[in-house]
Order: C-alpha cells, then sequence, then structure tokens
C-alpha cells in the first residue's frame, strides 16, 4: 500500500489528472446503476378467450366425371383420342345442364365455379376366360370440380335438391364460413384482453396493491379463423319429411399477454 501511494504521488500532474478522469468515466455507469430509479413492479398477466359463432355462409363442393372405354393395356399405349373427345363432349354437357339447374333453383350464375379439368387414367382388372385369368385393362377419367357459394344457409337444401337430380358423381361436402371474418376475429381479441384486464385487477385487490400503467401487451396467439369443411350429413325434420341440415359454430381464439406496473404492497 505504501509503494502505491508513493507511485501515484510521483506521477506528473498531467498524466495524474488522465488517469482520475478515466477512473471517473468507467465507474460512472456502475454510479448510474447504482443511484438510478429502481425497475418498476410489474404484474403479468396471460389471458386466452374463445368466441363461438355462427357462420352465415357456405360453399358446397361437388364433381362431375366421365370415363373412357377400358380397354387392354397393351393397346393403350397410343390412346384412343376419339374416345377422350367423346368423353369430355359428355361431361362439358353435363356440367352445363348442372349451371342451368342451379340457375333455376335461384343460384347467381356468379356464385357458380367450375375448376379446372382433371384428367387421371385408371387401371383396372377384369377376369377372362374359363380358367379365371385376369387381364388388365386401361381407361380415362375425365373430372370437373362444381362449387356452389350459398349466402342462404336455409337454401342449402334446395341447391342439394337441384344437384342431386342434376345427376352430380359425387357430394364432397359443405364447408362453412362468415362474411365479416374480421368482425368475428376483432372480438375474440377483444374478449382476450378484457379477460386479461379482469385477472389483473382481481390479483391487485387481493394482493392489495394498486395497477398503474400497461408497460406492454404482446399476443401469444393471434385470433385464427378457420372455416370448416362438413361432410353431408342430415337428419329429418320431426314433422314432414324435409332436411335440415346444421352447421353448427366456428371458434376463434385469441391468447395475450399484458403487463402492468403496480404500486403498493409490501415493499
Amino acid at each position: 500500500m505504501r509503494h502505491v501511494r508513493r507511485t501515484v504521488r510521483g506521477l506528473p500532474p498531467a498524466r495524474l489528472s488522465g488517469g482520475l478522469l478515466a477512473l471517473a468515466l468507467a465507474t460512472l455507469p456502475m454510479t448510474a446503476a447504482a443511484n438510478g430509479q429502481p425497475a418498476p413492479h410489474r404484474l403479468d398477466v396471460q389471458a386466452r378467450a374463445e368466441v363461438e359463432v355462427v357462420p352465415d355462409q357456405a360453399t358446397l363442393s361437388s364433381r362431375l366425371w366421365e370415363r373412357t372405354p377400358a380397354i387392354a393395356q397393351r393397346d393403350a399405349s397410343g390412346g384412343d383420342a376419339l374416345a377422350l373427345s367423346q368423353a369430355r363432349s359428355r361431361l362439358e354437357e353435363r356440367a352445363a345442364t348442372l349451371i342451368q339447374a342451379l340457375e333455376a333453383a335461384g343460384v347467381d350464375r356468379d356464385a357458380i365455379s367450375a375448376g379446372s379439368l382433371r384428367v387421371q387414367p385408371e387401371m383396372i382388372r377384369e377376369s377372362s376366360g374359363p380358367d379365371g385369368e385376369t387381364e388388365t385393362l386401361s381407361r380415362t377419367r375425365l373430372e370437373r370440380p362444381m362449387e356452389v357459394e350459398i349466402h342462404e344457409l336455409d337454401r342449402l337444401p334446395t341447391i342439394l335438391d337441384a344437384l342431386t337430380e342434376a345427376g352430380v358423381d359425387a357430394l364432397d361436402g359443405v364447408t362453412y364460413d362468415l362474411a365479416d371474418r374480421d368482425a368475428a376475429t376483432d372480438e375474440a381479441l377483444n374478449q382476450a384482453l378484457q379477460r386479461a384486464k379482469h385477472k389483473a385487477e382481481l390479483m391487485a385487490g387481493t394482493l392489495d396493491v394498486e395497477l398503474g400503467d400497461v408497460l406492454s401487451v404482446s399476443e401469444n396467439q393471434a385470433p385464427v379463423f378457420q372455416p370448416r369443411m362438413m361432410a353431408m350429413s342430415a337428419d329429418a325434420r320431426e314433422s314432414g319429411g324435409a332436411t335440415e341440415y346444421r352447421p353448427g359454430t366456428l371458434s376463434i381464439d385469441a391468447a395475450v399477454s399484458v403487463s402492468w406496473e403496480i404500486e403498493g404492497g409490501q415493499e
């Protein structure tokens, strides 16, 4: 210690002041951290809300298809252009008839959409000869998906009847949806925030502290709306033979984290 004091006293004035200045600057952040305002006490809350909404529109999916005659696989390498053309003509004629039937049932032309033509080869096995031998046959399936947008759900049975009478090959189901998705997701987020505030007030009252300013807010899970695809199902009404289709409800979840500054309570 004596040696250190002698060394400091022996430094030139310029070097002494520079060293003390560097020491002061080095210790300034530590002093500011020690003497600064303490971090506020905070209350962190997580909350979740689920909103059940009744769908108000739907999309009905169906398919039409036609097949070419099955021929022996050994003869199918070059394809059968005439059979393919005839199958396509039959398919397009049926699609036009289906659209006319839907329009006659009161469906807007703009609400009907025909998807892209799908062409798919198919292989089938068929018994031939008295000894039970099987032969592989080849054919081509041409398929046209059809979708109908329904903005009045009580018209769904009528539209289904029109599709059935028009001879669709498959009814794939109904996708239920909402016309105003934003309003539903906003409501889910609003309820999650209200739930977070309620929980914070409950905890603050129990702990005898006061809520101050909101320090931070974040979404743990943004509200997600997912249209629901349902298989075709029907329940007969007890009075009469009409068919009733029940869309049920759609769920929208939202989750948030909110932090409040708190005052009072035990230091």
